[in-house]
């Protein structure tokens, strides 16, 4: 079923005109959404814990607080720390200290839809999921424009929740480029499948793989970094810009004759069922079972397998090639989120 875009001139109420923000979190999302809508001259608030992230928020001009102080003014909380420790920050500090009726905001619907996280019955709970980078968000913003956003409610109290979380999109810069309306389980089912299926697992995965078949071959571990991962980005460029179609249009007839040929045969029907098993590993619960359950075990998987992603030949080649490359810049400082 299609799904209207909205933009700025198609949300016209104010509910959240004059309502105190929390945001609690600051770091990708957490200061880009922060500085947004302070910009957008709404009342912000920022909680979070001691560490880097306090202090970038001081740098950046925030009075930011412990997240139990900081939430027991605020009309909007909207929680934007890592995915496993929400729920302890919410039930220790935000839970406690929030006032009643109070709006719970979220950027991803995981910590709800998994029910880690059940939210007061008198609360409207309402998302806001820029589908960017905090970076892009806030520099897009300053630029006049933004990067479009999914927009969801899953409690309506007040009977204006779907109201707030796009005049929150509006305010984040958001509705410049466009708002789709969504739910928390639509939001999270395909976020994960698209992460771990084709942004992030199987994209790396396929480069890795490609390095592998190159080096063993006897090709230059160099040569092959360039081919397999540098291009990956002036190709994802051109489809970002104008789809598959402007892709082809813009390389060689050999390129777009040998990925008609070959494409479906590396990503054929052993990959789409890998993906099938994946999203229904991603809607019965197991999914998140398992990365919780890391967490509480100290994360032992996931910082074994980052090790090791961090020594891999390409990753050793990759990062030699790079310093050597001054136009391929690394400005993410708030690359990691913090409570």
């Amino acid at each position: 079923m299609a799904v209207e875009m909205l933009y700025e001139k198609d949300v016209t109420t104010n509910y959240l005109q004059g309502k105190k923000f929390c945001f609690v979190g600051y770091g990708s999302q957490g200061h880009a959404q922060a500085n947004n809508l302070r910009d957008s001259g709404y009342d912000v608030t920022v909680g979070v814990r001691p560490g880097a992230s306090f202090e970038a928020a001081k740098r950046d001009g925030f009075d930011p607080k412990p997240v139990a102080e900081a939430v027991k003014d605020a009309d909007v909380i909207q929680m934007l720390t890592p995915d496993e420790v929400m729920a302890e920050v919410y039930k220790n500090d935000v839970e406690p200290n929030m006032k009643k009726g109070a709006t719970l905001g979220f950027s991803h619907g995981f910590n709800i839809y998994y029910k880690e996280i059940v939210p007061p019955a008198d609360s409207d709970v309402i998302m806001m999921a820029p589908k960017g980078p905090g970076n892009l968000c806030r520099r897009t913003y300053k630029e006049g424009f933004g990067v479009p956003a999914l927009y969801a409610t899953y409690q309506d109290v007040s009977g204006h929740a779907e109201d707030k979380a796009k005049e929150f999109a509006k305010g984040n810069g958001a509705a410049r480029a466009g708002l789709l309306k969504t739910t928390f389980k639509e939001e999270t089912d395909e976020d994960l499948f698209g992460e771990q299926n084709v942004l992030m697992g199987g994209l790396t995965a396929l480069i890795e793989t490609g390095f592998e078949v190159l080096t063993e071959a006897g090709y230059s571990p160099e040569l092959a970094y360039f081919e397999v991962q540098h291009e990956m980005k002036l190709i994802a460029d051109l489809i970002y810009e104008g789809g598959f179609e402007k892709m082809y249009n813009d390389c060689s007839n050999t390129s777009e004759y040998g990925s008609y040929a070959v494409g479906p045969k590396v990503i054929g029907p052993e990959s789409k069922q890998a993906m099938k098993d994946a999203l229904k590993r991603i809607q019965d619960g197991s999914f998140a079972k398992d990365f919780m359950d890391d967490y509480h075990n100290g994360f032992k998987y996931l910082y074994s397998q980052r090790e090791a992603m961090k020594n891999t030949k390409l990753s050793q080649v990759g990062r030699e090639l790079r310093a050597r490359m001054p136009f391929v810049a690394d400005d993410d400082k708030y690359s990691t989120p913090e409570a």
